[in-house]
């Protein structure tokens, strides 16, 4: 467990995001040397288990020791509602190499919900603590299990119930989302009632949700008292961001929390997108857009007006190097 969650020891925590935080950006955030691990995107379980050889195509590390090339740790998150099969696909990542298993019980998107999985089990507070808890006993006792909630489905006193069957079933640490699930990601974010949960529990609580500034950050540290802190879209939007909060928490930062390019952060994703086989340019080219665009709507990337309507990387880089040399003459 020591390469993941330490109780009263500051951690921070890459989110989960459905194509956002797959194996190439997680190799990159390694690099960057912020976060103390990474949680893979869910991989669903449905009506079947999947094969360890899905679960090392769906996050690659599990070949290299639960471990980016760049040495990251990554946990493995699981989303569905069959605490059998749940369990089962547990025990079977741990066999293809996972080191700690994360479950799913906060992604609003209806399709999932309508299937029985993420937040819908919100609203069923007894079988968040029979998957945990299934889940707990299928694993090998060295293995860490936790579980990631929002504060419900439409009432944000659900939290203390659900947060409660949780510890019961056995997790050894929980993150909550700061929202509802109707609520989607609709701001604000609440975290005292993170803060009231983390009182209550007796295992650790990472705090989740709308941190998109260091004063934000230090903010939410204020109101849940917590010391684990997971950054999602704010660590795109602002690639600072992981470096400011992890100096905040007293973790070492290797880049320098000052000044970031984002060409040369940009052309460092590529390549690491090139190094995993089956990713084409078309994907490469929707991911940068991807990301350019979060930084364009919450952080200070001025040109997605531009890039959007590029078609390749390099139009992209083009663009970037042009603006540079524009902001250079502007000084």
């Amino acid at each position: 467990m020591s390469n993941y969650l330490i109780p009263k020891t500051p951690a921070l925590l890459l989110a989960p995001m459905q194509g956002l935080t797959d194996a190439p950006m997680r190799a990159l955030q390694g690099e960057a040397g912020a976060f103390t691990f990474a949680v893979s995107e869910f991989l669903r379980i449905s009506s079947d288990v999947p094969s360890a050889k899905l679960f090392r195509r769906h996050v690659p590390e599990l070949s290299g020791g639960a471990l980016t090339q760049t040495g990251l740790p990554v946990q493995v998150q699981l989303l569905g509602g069959h605490a059998g099969r749940m369990a089962e696909s547990a025990l079977l990542a741990c066999t293809a190499g996972a080191r700690a298993i994360d479950i799913n019980f906060g992604c609003p998107a209806p399709t999932v919900n309508r299937h029985d999985g993420g937040a819908a089990l919100l609203k069923e507070p007894k079988r968040i603590r029979e998957i945990v808890s299934a889940v707990r006993e299928a694993v090998p006792k060295e293995i860490p299990v936790s579980a990631k909630l929002r504060l419900g489905w439409d009432s944000m006193d659900a939290i203390f119930e659900n947060a409660a069957m949780a510890e019961e079933g056995g997790a050894d640490w929980i993150t909550i989302h700061g929202r509802t699930r109707v609520q989607g990601y609709s701001p604000p974010a609440y975290w005292n009632p993170i803060g009231a949960v983390r009182a209550q529990l007796r295992i650790p609580v990472v705090a989740n949700g709308d941190l998109w500034t260091l004063e934000d950050f230090r903010r939410c540290r204020d109101e849940t008292g917590c010391v684990h802190f997971m950054l999602g879209r704010g660590a795109l939007a602002n690639p600072l961001l992981s470096h400011q909060v992890a100096r905040e928490l007293g973790l070492t930062a290797v880049m320098p929390a000052e000044v970031y390019d984002w060409a040369t952060l940009l052309r460092r994703f590529v390549e690491w997108n090139e190094v995993f086989r089956g990713i084409t340019p078309r994907f490469i080219l929707a991911r940068v857009k991807h990301w350019l665009n979060i930084a364009g709507r919450h952080g200070n990337f001025d040109g997605f007006e531009t890039v959007k309507r590029t078609e390749s990387v390099e139009e992209i880089f083009a663009f970037l190097e042009y603006s540079a040399k524009l902001s250079g003459q502007a000084e």
